[in-house]
């Protein structure tokens, strides 16, 4: 296992607010809190991941929600499903990716799902006006998060203290 922290946004990057775990993630490729961090972007969570899941210390999820107003945002611990009877067909959820994580390699870390609502699922390439605006909070709730998960301090210049 490689400790430290792994993000992963993901989405479709076509459907407006939906790819907002893309941009997140794109935003952390960026940030200098973030240096260490191993930052994925994928369309879809995905059996393959487990792999990657398993080796982190702490897996933080970014992904879109029509469940929340546009442009707030949770920040929810994932349990991990055992034995799920899902296909994997189309899409995987947060826990069950957790539980393969456990059940195939035999770790599964603590893992936190950020969800952001949304505006839009229009075709296009670019967030909404909300969207674009909560893309910095969330960026910087995730630094508070990872900096309380992994016991370093991330400082304002992006060094660790």
């Amino acid at each position: 296992m490689t400790p430290g922290a792994l993000v992963i946004g993901y989405g479709n990057v076509l459907r407006s607010d939906d790819g907002v775990g893309w941009h997140v993630a794109e935003r952390l490729d960026n940030d200098p809190r973030f240096d260490g961090v191993t930052v994925l972007q994928r369309h879809q969570l995905t059996p393959e991941l487990s792999l990657d899941v398993s080796r982190a210390d702490l897996v933080v999820l970014v992904d879109a929600s029509q469940g929340h107003p546009a442009g707030t945002f949770t920040i929810e611990r994932v349990s991990a499903v055992e034995h799920s009877t899902t296909t994997w067909s189309h899409r995987m959820e947060p826990a069950t990716l957790v539980g393969l994580a456990q059940e195939l390699y035999g770790h599964s870390p603590e893992v936190h799902l950020v969800s952001v609502g949304v505006a839009s699922l229009d075709v296009g390439d670019r967030l909404s006006p909300a969207l674009e605006a909560a893309v910095p909070r969330v960026v910087d709730a995730m630094a508070e998060l990872l900096a309380a998960r992994i016991g370093q301090h991330l400082v304002a210049d992006g060094s660790r203290a």
